[in-house]
């Protein structure tokens, strides 16, 4: 009789996965924190789309790319969160197809937020490194092109991971009660090339150079020296912001990154929730890092908490 307590479908004795092994106290902690982080998440990024989107002041090329990622954070919180919540702290009560549109979903929303910080850190490349010709080469309509693109290449790219899933939803569901995925060795590496290696290099390799850059320009700033060739001061504070932003996201995704390298297993344990856990947290910084380092941002909320924003003509508001 104990046993099947322990089942997800006592009826199906033989067939049914068991309950997850955490004790009801672990359970209920996972479920608050990461419901709490599930609603602040959803709660500051839906801040950062009003604001962006409200203010014409912020329809700059920057702020498309951080609205971009602020819609995938959104996303994550909205969505994949409460399904990742369901998956580590109960049974899968809700069938194939939505367990499979889950991943669909979740691949494609960290697909789409890995685009967007390459795409920023080509904007603060350009910035910073070529100052000159930044406003001619970096406009709305092209970086709207890029979102659009980063956007759509993510939903393809999902399908072709997932192919072999599409077109049997749970095929490598092992029992009832389980919503798992499995990805081949060719999909495995091409996705870890195109979802890690290759972005994080990119990254890594655009904010060496900038801050080299960066430092130089400040130099040279000291020095009056070359006052029109220079990049703007407001470019290099925003360079550092902005790699202060990628600088969390490394931290919170090379972890997860690095147990599949290792070939671990992403059974649920508590150090693998761990590592998932700090991958989706990052969604829920991003906006708190916009508050600490963007003036522009505090102003905005304050409009929006005392719903000044409803006034006529209150997105024509100085806010930079």
């Amino acid at each position: 009789m104990e046993d099947n307590e322990e089942l997800c479908f006592p009826q199906l004795s033989n067939l049914s996965c068991r309950k997850p092994s955490f004790s009801s106290s672990e359970m209920m902690t996972v479920r608050v924190v990461m419901s709490s982080i599930a609603l602040l998440t959803v709660a500051l990024n839906l801040l950062v789309i009003i604001t962006i989107s409200h203010f014409r002041q912020l329809h700059t090329p920057t702020n498309i790319l951080l609205l971009s990622l602020a819609v995938s954070d959104f996303l994550m919180g909205l969505i994949i969160m409460p399904i990742e919540i369901s998956k580590i702290s109960s049974c899968w009560f809700f069938g194939d197809f939505i367990c499979l549109m889950g991943y669909y979903i979740t691949f494609t929303v960290t697909s789409a937020s890995i685009g967007d910080m390459v795409l920023i850190s080509v904007d603060r490349f350009v910035a910073i490194c070529d100052p000159l010709r930044y406003s001619s080469r970096i406009i709305e309509r092209r970086v709207n092109v890029c979102v659009c693109l980063c956007w759509l290449c993510s939903v393809l790219y999902t399908g072709f991971c997932l192919k072999n899933n599409l077109r049997q939803p749970g095929i490598y569901n092992s029992c009832y009660g389980e919503c798992v995925i499995v990805l081949n060795f060719v999909e495995g590496t091409v996705d870890l090339v195109v979802t890690f290696i290759a972005p994080i290099t990119t990254i890594v390799f655009l904010y060496t150079r900038v801050f080299a850059a960066a430092v130089t320009q400040a130099r040279a700033m000291r020095s009056r020296v070359a006052a029109g060739v220079t990049a703007k001061k407001s470019e290099l504070k925003a360079a550092t912001t902005l790699g202060v932003l990628v600088v969390v996201f490394l931290l919170c995704f090379c972890p997860y990154y690095c147990l599949l390298i290792s070939g671990h297993s992403l059974i649920y344990s508590p150090s693998v929730s761990f590592v998932i856990f700090l991958l989706y947290f990052n969604s829920c910084l991003n906006p708190v890092i916009y508050t600490l380092f963007y003036p522009w941002f505090r102003k905005a909320l304050r409009l929006i908490v005392t719903l000044q924003i409803l006034q006529p003509s209150s997105c024509n508001a100085k806010i930079l």
